[in-house]
């Protein structure tokens, strides 16, 4: 099936989780189109983080639609999340002033521990609310938020899925898909990126390349915020019927508790 927008572009639905993507065809131009996406989008693009940024409209149905160059790309194998380009791009993000002082004058908030502890509740599954192993390690990050509110912030993209990096031809790497942007401790992306694709013998390493120090109280925020990556795996999973990622995650939660009570 093809979608129209006021009679200019054939929209080709693209998939993905929130179906919210096409393609879009007018004679032998295409470009992508996304419908309600964040106006943090354009800071991005003139970042060069993200394909360029080509125009916005509010469509007949009063919807907000972004139209990007198309680009000759694919996605990134889960083998490839582990290359330093894959790093570099997350880093320059974290550190990049111009993404930090838009997404601030755009009212972006600041999502404390707390804050993410709440978007793991809300909406929870049964099975899970009345999980008792899930709810240990739910109050146990309860109990340790307060020790995190004065962590650095930085712009956090906040879903770094393998299927979210773009490789075009060329060699350049651009990062899409930015809803869930938020300004939140970097360890929130760390912790994503390395509960994924980085071998848990490697963790330190990766870090210590990223340029951080590596020290006690680093460790307990990526520890926190494993936990808390892990619960809100187990969520999604739970919710699509990916019940050996579920397990997964639960293996990883056990494996840092022990690490954290051998201390």
């Amino acid at each position: 099936m093809d979608y129209r927008m006021d009679s200019e572009w054939d929209l080709y639905p693209l998939g993905g989780e929130t179906g919210q993507s096409y393609m879009g065809v007018k004679g032998k131009q295409n470009i992508f189109l996304k419908r309600n996406t964040t106006p943090f989008l354009a800071a991005v693009s003139t970042e060069g983080m993200t394909p360029k940024l080509l125009w916005t409209k509010r469509t007949v149905h009063g919807e907000v639609l972004t139209a990007q160059e198309w680009i000759d790309a694919r996605q990134l194998d889960e083998e490839e999340m582990v290359q330093m380009d894959v790093l570099n791009l997350v880093r320059d993000i974290h550190q990049s002033e111009p993404l930090l002082k838009m997404l601030k004058q755009i009212d972006g908030k600041v999502c404390s521990p707390m804050d993410c502890l709440s978007l793991y509740a809300e909406d929870l599954q049964t099975d899970l609310r009345t999980n008792h192993f899930l709810n240990d390690v739910y109050n146990y990050l309860q109990q340790r938020a307060v020790m995190l509110i004065d962590t650095p912030k930085t712009v956090c993209h906040g879903d770094l899925n393998h299927r979210n990096f773009l490789l075009e031809k060329t060699g350049r790497l651009y990062l899409v898909d930015w809803e869930m942007v938020k300004l939140c401790d970097p360890m929130l992306d760390i912790a994503n990126i390395l509960c994924q694709y980085v071998d848990r013998k490697d963790w330190l390493t990766w870090i210590d390349v990223y340029g951080l120090e590596i020290n006690q109280d680093l460790i307990e925020r990526l520890e926190w915020y494993v936990l808390y990556d892990c619960l809100i795996s187990i969520k999604k999973n739970h919710f699509q019927g990916r019940y050996r990622q579920m397990n997964n995650s639960i293996l990883l939660i056990k494996d840092v508790l022990k690490q954290i009570r051998n201390r």
